[in-house]
């Protein structure tokens, strides 16, 4: 039988420090690689507008990678022309943009279509990008990899694309190997001036995060701290801190000033980008990970959250009360008082009730794997190059 030639857009995973849609299409190239392996059928290209980095899948019989230029407009020129000029049964874009002409079939993802839902919270440019990219490419595929039930609901609501035609593939989380020592830990929170207990917001920066309620809400939260520690006399003496950690991302400027402008803006932490080690370490001694965003296509750092050990504070709307299940506190985003209430309820937990949180966790996170997400992916692929 003839080889089954799949085409990936690789560009999302060909990154370095990556969040978000970077994650999602590095992790599922990853995943794919490895359930490929065993077809031999397969020929997979994953195609690139400059080298890959040493972090990606080694090159194998059956998957490689090739360099394309030019590298402006990648994806509407020279994406298309290698297409034309080369036979492939399928292609997959991990990310919301295909490209407009396109000679072989494709599959698109979609992590989220909160541009249509918040449109005053992107850049003037970045919106008509996003508008018009992600249209073509949802409409110009025949299948969809959406990320959640709500992303589903989404590409079908806005689209008008057939529920038979969006599947979901779920995100997963990665183990981190090893662990930052105690020492390292202790040193990194004196370098950061993070002193415990405190509450941890990991993500970047930017309006739909929905940051401004978040830092109303714990002022709300420091100004009834000793109303808390008469309830709980275990309550570290020490001023309660919010940590984001996170790069600063488009229009954050009001947040950046609204920060500025807090009674107590010494306790709140803007740490920027951190690795795996440390990121799973603030987890771990985090007394809740907080994240209230207003449009949230699925949401890794609660999933983070569970995996490390913290209790996540969640938006009850869009698709994180699917991401934690009974595993986390939910709460209304558009309300500063519930986000109070929210993260007050985490931060007075009995070790009992802790216990309960954890154990609904590790049954959580049973649903969301990469390799299971990577085969629902290459079924769709199999599935089209077939047809």
């Amino acid at each position: 039988m003839p080889p089954i030639l799949i085409a990936i857009d690789g560009n999302e995973a060909n990154v370095s420090n990556r969040v978000g849609s970077n994650t999602y299409a590095f992790e599922l190239l990853n995943g794919l690689e490895r359930i490929s392996v065993k077809n031999e059928q397969l020929a997979v290209t994953v195609l690139l507008s400059s080298p890959p980095l040493s972090d990606l899948p080694v090159v194998r019989t059956g998957w490689r990678y090739q360099v394309l230029g030019p590298k402006p407009l990648w994806t509407q020129f020279a994406l298309p022309w290698h297409l034309f000029l080369h036979h492939y049964d399928v292609l997959y874009s991990p990310g919301h943009y295909a490209p407009r002409l396109s000679s072989v079939p494709y599959v698109s993802s979609v992590m989220d279509l909160a541009f249509l839902e918040y449109p005053d919270q992107f850049k003037p440019k970045d919106l008509v990008q996003l508008k018009n990219w992600t249209r073509y490419s949802v409409l110009g595929a025949r299948k969809v990899i959406a990320i959640s039930q709500k992303t589903k609901a989404d590409v079908i609501k806005y689209y008008g694309r057939k529920a038979s035609d969006v599947t979901i593939a779920y995100p997963a989380i990665s183990p981190v190997a090893g662990s930052l020592t105690a020492t390292d830990f202790q040193r990194f929170l004196k370098i950061s001036q993070i002193t415990q207990p405190y509450i941890l917001y990991v993500g970047t920066l930017q309006p739909r995060k929905n940051l401004i309620r978040l830092i109303e809400a714990f002022e709300q939260l420091q100004q009834r701290q000793a109303s808390l520690k008469k309830k709980n006399r275990k309550q570290d003496s020490s001023p309660l801190q919010l940590v984001l950690a996170g790069k600063v991302g488009w229009l954050a400027e009001p947040l950046l000033a609204r920060i500025e402008a807090s009674p107590f803006v010494a306790q709140i932490k803007l740490i920027g980008y951190v690795d795996e080690l440390t990121k799973k370490a603030l987890y771990q001694n985090t007394h809740c990970a907080v994240l209230v965003g207003l449009s949230e296509g699925f949401g890794i750092p609660p999933l983070e959250a569970l995996a490390w050990g913290a209790i996540p504070v969640v938006s009850n709307t869009t698709s994180l009360p699917e991401v934690v299940g009974k595993a986390g506190i939910l709460v209304d985003p558009l309300a500063v008082d519930a986000i109070a209430q929210g993260m007050e309820v985490a931060l007075l937990l009995s070790a009992k009730e802790r216990a309960y949180y954890r154990k609904e966790a590790r049954l959580q996170l049973k649903k969301f794997d990469w390799d299971k997400s990577a085969q629902t992916v290459l079924d769709v692929l199999l599935t089209l190059s077939k047809s």
